[in-house]
């Protein structure tokens, strides 16, 4: 089962903040964490209910390059992306989007 994909757009700050980031470290790195984080929520796409439960109703993947993760919510045929969220960072953020 293939699904749509649905940032919020605090979700989308952050990703596009984090690429930015990685861009300024060193050219080129901004996309290849683009493309990670692409190929994550890809197969998210594919099976969404693979992933485990981390909150409530919320599902979690890992970016494997990058110390990322992706929380998300299914509503029906949809994927509604919380966060794109640094492993350091205090989990109360995302969990207040709830």
């Amino acid at each position: 089962m293939t699904v749509r994909i649905v940032f919020r757009r605090a979700a989308s700050a952050e990703f596009e903040e984090a690429a930015i980031w990685y861009e300024s470290q060193r050219h080129g790195l901004g996309d290849e964490f683009s493309s990670e984080v692409g190929l994550a929520i890809e197969k998210v796409a594919e099976n969404p209910a693979r992933y485990p439960v981390v909150f409530g109703d919320i599902r979690r993947t890992a970016t494997r390059r990058f110390p990322f993760a992706i929380y998300f919510r299914v509503r029906e045929s949809v994927v509604v992306v919380l966060a794109v969220f640094h492993g350091r960072r205090d989990p109360s953020v995302w969990k207040r989007r709830a």
